[in-house]
């Protein structure tokens, strides 16, 4: 932002995202999202959004996570490509399929002996947000109800961790019938870390980089 020579404050032009940047941010993005499915898994923990969906199913029937992640996601692309374009569809066809690969081989990479519940909640939710937010950031979710929330920010100015907020407490309620109490309550801190920074930090005018 500049100001002209007659007082006046000029926006400077939006700078677009180029394509090494995004592939970058796509690549870090899964990862971090990765680790921190792992370390919920380790500690038997739920997430929201199709993520906590595909783990709440892994721990109901002994199916992988990275399978039955890809499988939840399909009926989402449809709404992807009407509402938000083929672009943004493939990029999230690409991370999903990119989380769904690095958590099976995140497994192997790292070996937890030992993970506190509590410290899993909050650093597990943490990473899970902070790689969200990188998504984010170049027009790519992570399936699901990541693609609603985009669309219902950019349509109409709903918080993207606000919406998936209230959506993520609905799936963590049906897991009341699968997860202890205690593993219960820790996913849904878990929960709120994720949407918390998702909230504070992917604000409609906050970042205006465009991919």
């Amino acid at each position: 932002m500049e100001v002209d020579g007659e007082g006046s404050i000029a926006v400077a032009p939006t700078e677009r995202h180029r394509l090494y940047e995004d592939a970058l941010a796509i690549l870090t993005g899964t990862l971090i999202v990765s680790l921190g499915v792992v370390i919920y898994s380790k500690a038997v923990l739920l997430t929201g959004s199709t993520a906590g969906l595909a783990l709440l199913l892994q721990y109901a029937t002994g199916a992988g996570f990275w399978l039955v992640f890809s499988l939840v996601n399909l009926p989402f692309y449809v709404l992807a490509v009407r509402r938000l374009g083929w672009p943004f569809a493939l990029r999230t066809f690409l991370a999903v399929s990119l989380v769904s690969l690095f958590c099976r081989l995140t497994a192997r990479w790292v070996e937890f002996a030992h993970v506190d519940p509590i410290y899993a909640a909050v650093v597990g939710g943490g990473l899970m947000g902070m790689g969200l937010l990188v998504l984010f950031r170049h027009r790519t979710g992570l399936g699901g109800i990541n693609i609603v929330a985009i669309y219902l920010q950019e349509k109409w100015g709903i918080r993207a961790g606000y919406f998936q907020l209230a959506v993520d407490l609905a799936i963590l309620a049906a897991a009341f019938f699968v997860l202890p109490p205690a593993n219960l309550v820790l996913s849904i801190v878990g929960a709120s870390v994720v949407n918390m920074i998702l909230a504070i930090n992917h604000k409609p005018g906050r970042y205006v980089g465009v991919t």
